[in-house]
């Protein structure tokens, strides 16, 4: 059976459980700006659910409204919570959807929702966009994983029926290399480890020479060996930065986080998302919500600027989104719990339309829908076409069932073309 270049690579890729390919001939992406560069695509993840209240769709001095208050933008009659005065910042190079809706209340159900725009169901696993993406625009440039999830994700983005080689390369602790890409022993252990390796493959080799092609072992671990000394490993550290930078991102998991994706979009990697955790506030939701932007609004803010100060963000979808969002009314714990009937989301970059406010929520907190309601498939749909991706393809799945992509239909709005 004939096997491309590019199939061997994929096969390989999945030998290691990665998703990569090989170099090519074309510039290195990482030199490339602007319109010249592929697009990518950058998921900025809220788990637990980010109130909508405190966030960017606060409805101050009302029955519904807590203890927040609202601050002005760099978006023209826009407010969001006095919980990101520097977001509020750089709210301009994003449009603010307010009206997302979903019928997903459970945590895990709602995740998988926000990251494939399909519902669960129990005879298939969807692909999550970021998977999509790497599937059908691979970088021939990039060397390391092209689906990255940094920080510590409850429910990381999978592959789906795409494959478990699209699943994303999770790395728990950003800042640091990642695991698995980089030898543990030092370099004389590391030679006498693969010289063995070579007399065992040669052994079993010898009078099989067919089946030792077909098994594709040896190209697997010139591959892998050729991933973890590439260069673009690099792109995982963050010591080599301006200490202020760093600062300005924050000194935390998440910051750094935020710090290696830039570096990541600036290789060339087609698909990352950065996780913060704890917005789940069933208990005491101010302070609660108050203390994630702490972490959040300094480093998605400086995220933001730098990605625009490096142009960077023209080639660049940005989603910030959580699973839901929370309910307009307080518990007896002064918590807020789960809702996704009318939620918040930011999304901009790539050539999308920035500046725009969509859809409005009820700030009485009687309507159980918002005005202008945007399912979450349509949102998806968006991204899929600003990524170059024909967002209702279909594919036949491992168990011969077509189906599409996604289910929705871009927002015309936030398209320019």
């Amino acid at each position: 059976m004939h096997s491309s270049r590019r199939d061997f690579l994929r096969i390989t890729a999945a030998g290691v459980g990665l998703s990569f390919a090989i170099p090519g001939l074309e510039p290195r992406a990482a030199d490339r700006r602007g319109d010249e560069r592929a697009k990518s695509f950058l998921t900025i993840w809220l788990g637990g659910g980010p109130s909508q209240l405190e966030t960017w769709d606060p409805h101050p001095r009302t029955r519904i409204g807590g203890d927040v208050k609202a601050i002005s933008t760099t978006i023209p009659g826009c407010q969001i919570s006095d919980f990101y005065p520097h977001t509020a910042e750089q709210l301009h190079h994003l449009s603010v959807i307010r009206s997302l809706v979903s019928k997903e209340g459970d945590h895990e159900r709602a995740s998988y929702m926000l990251h494939t725009g399909y519902r669960p169901e129990p005879t298939l696993v969807h692909p999550s966009i970021g998977a999509i993406a790497t599937h059908e625009r691979p970088e021939e440039t990039v060397e390391i994983p092209q689906f990255v999830s940094l920080g510590d994700a409850t429910f990381p983005p999978r592959g789906g029926f795409l494959g478990n080689r699209f699943d994303a390369y999770r790395i728990l602790n950003p800042g640091e290399r990642g695991q698995n890409l980089v030898s543990l022993v030092d370099q004389d252990r590391q030679t006498r480890r693969l010289e063995n390796l070579s007399i065992l493959s040669r052994t079993f080799a010898r009078g099989r020479q067919i089946k030792a092609e077909q098994t594709l072992h040896q190209h697997t671990i010139d591959a892998a060996r050729r991933m973890m000394t590439s260069d673009q490993l690099k792109a995982f550290s963050v010591e080599h930065e301006p200490k202020p930078l760093r600062d300005a991102y924050g000194d935390n998991a998440f910051g750094r986080g935020c710090l290696v994706a830039r570096r990541l979009l600036e290789t060339g990697v087609r698909s990352i998302e950065v996780s913060l955790e704890g917005f789940d506030t069933h208990t005491r939701n101010h302070e609660g919500q108050a203390a994630r932007a702490r972490t959040l609004d300094p480093a998605l803010s400086t995220l933001l600027k730098d990605l625009a100060d490096r142009d960077l963000l023209q080639s660049t979808v940005v989603l910030v989104t959580g699973e839901f969002g929370r309910t307009p009314n307080m518990n007896p714990l002064e918590g807020r719990d789960h809702w996704p009937n009318g939620f918040s989301c930011l999304l901009g970059g790539g050539g999308l339309v920035s500046g725009l406010v969509i859809g409005s929520t009820d700030p009485e907190g009687t309507a159980q829908r918002p005005d202008d309601p945007i399912e979450v498939a349509d949102l998806y749909a968006t991204v899929l076409h600003r990524l170059g991706i024909e967002y209702a393809k279909e594919i036949v799945t491992p168990i011969g069932r077509p189906m599409k992509f996604c289910s929705g239909k871009p927002i015309e709005r936030l398209s320019r073309s």
